[in-house]
């Protein structure tokens, strides 16, 4: 089994799903309820369902003219390039009367032109206004904004309940917006994706490759979450589809709301693990919940509020937390400003700390740097990791020194295996402090090099030739 895309292309299927209302919860009663029917909840829904088409012009050079014996005989020329376009299909939520639209990232991701297609018919060109790739989610911009659009509304997914009725709506394989109906299957669902915020809805709502980043809303017509993804066997629906929800999507478009280029989040400041089944007999927990601290980042809002390495965290402003990802999402969700109350179980006695809700610091500064020349990172650019960097990249709490933030096509960082989110600790037994260390020792010419990095938590030493 797989996880599918829900572009019109086999990969990982996106999928959305939203948060139900103030109704009764009950089921049909007699023929007559059975018979009702979704219509007017569709009819509302359906003007802010948009589709989205995205493409981007490749520059294409048949390789053989680069071959000198295939110019001898077939001219001089190293061949004229083709142009060749790339496309992508997905769909799209209104959620701004002023045309703001949200849609998976990774419908318009490495794309140049995207363009939105309103139900009626009506095509615009769209401005990416700000994504990200942690929840996959990007804010498109149509319009000059004199003219409003219909909208959807964003409901509370945490008001949610297994069994919600839903109704998802998108361009599955592009023939048009289609509607299916299922009901919410699971909820807080992870291990979707590469996302950094795992704490999916999932459906049975039928999903399918194209309906990446259109709606899943509940029975009074509000999005409850953005489609995301399938679990398949084949690249089409089996019943198994997964969403990103509102509450979700409402930190995202806040962000984007205050002109800001980078989604602005809180910031704990402390590493937290699994509390695995030996783990919580070790700490002599009845089952396996919550999310133990494993260090502190000194000066952080965990640091100030007093949190220490071994304890289990066990709820966010009241509600429960399972795991890491439960966390995770729960203070992520939360608005910058104020605080946040944390539940705290150390030496078997339960406690509340209060945690500020601020974005983490940029420092030291990023001073990105290319790397040139031929030390193995040519082609790599680094930055300095501050814990504003370290939440970008979705790294541990308490990294510090000098990251990969790309490695080119084609570069020698990249055909030598260096990878965005490596943080370089040595080179040639020299410590690397800074972007502005590693670019100098990068300028030497030494016999070999002697390359120390971290990656997922692991430390690694390869020695490459001068």
């Amino acid at each position: 089994m797989s996880l599918t895309r829900l572009l019109l292309v086999p990969a990982l299927v996106f999928a959305c799903l939203g948060p139900a209302g103030a109704q009764d919860r009950r089921a049909p009663e007699n023929r007559s309820e059975i018979k009702l029917s979704y219509a007017p909840v569709v009819a509302h829904v359906t003007p802010a369902v948009v589709n989205i088409y995205a493409s981007r012009t490749e520059q294409r050079r048949n390789a053989l003219f680069d071959d000198p014996f295939f110019r001898q005989f077939f001219g001089g020329g190293r061949g004229v390039p083709r142009e060749r376009v790339a496309r992508s299909l997905g769909s799209g939520v209104i959620v701004g009367a002023d045309g703001l639209v949200v849609t998976n990232n990774h419908v318009v991701e490495g794309m140049t032109e995207v363009r939105v297609a309103l139900s009626d018919k009506r095509e615009f060109e769209a401005k990416i206004l700000l994504k990200d790739q942690r929840t996959d989610l990007v804010v498109l911009k149509i319009g000059d904004g004199s003219e409003k659009f219909p909208t959807l509304s964003l409901a509370d997914s945490d008001a949610l309940q297994v069994g919600d009725l839903t109704l998802a709506v998108g361009n599955p394989f592009g023939v048009g917006q289609t509607v299916t109906s299922g009901i919410v299957s699971a909820l807080a669902r992870s291990q979707v994706g590469d996302g950094a915020y795992q704490s999916f809805v999932q459906t049975d709502a039928a999903i399918n490759p194209g309906n990446s980043g259109g709606a899943l809303v509940d029975m009074d017509g509000a999005l409850i979450g953005i489609n995301t993804a399938i679990f398949s066997q084949s690249g089409g629906s089996v019943g198994i589809g997964f969403a990103i929800p509102s509450n979700m999507v409402r930190v995202v478009l806040a962000s984007a709301r205050s002109g800001a280029k980078a989604v602005a989040r809180p910031w704990f400041g402390a590493s937290l693990q699994t509390v695995t089944p030996d783990i919580a007999e070790s700490l002599g927990l009845k089952r396996p919940a919550g999310a133990l601290v494993a260090n502190v980042s000194p000066g952080s809002p965990a640091a100030k509020a007093g949190v220490e390495s071994g304890d289990l965290v066990t709820a966010v402003d009241g509600r429960p937390i399972d795991d890491v990802e439960g966390f995770t999402y729960r203070f992520a969700t939360r608005p910058l400003g104020g605080e946040a109350e944390i539940t705290l179980a150390r030496a078997a006695k339960e406690r509340t700390v209060k945690i500020a809700l601020a974005a983490a610091p940029e420092t030291p500064a990023r001073d990105a740097r290319t790397i040139r020349g031929y030390s193995p990172f040519a082609g790599a650019t680094v930055a300095n990791l501050s814990p504003a960097l370290t939440e970008e990249l979705s790294l541990d709490d308490g990294l510090r020194g000098v990251v990969v933030m790309e490695a080119a096509e084609g570069s020698a960082a990249q055909q030598l295996g260096f990878q965005k989110g490596d943080v370089v600790r040595e080179i040639n037994d020299q410590k690397v402090g800074s972007s502005a260390d590693l670019a100098k020792l990068s300028g030497s010419n030494p016999r070999y090099w002697k390359v120390t990095i971290e990656r997922g938590g692991r430390t690694f030493t390869s020695v490459f030739g001068g």
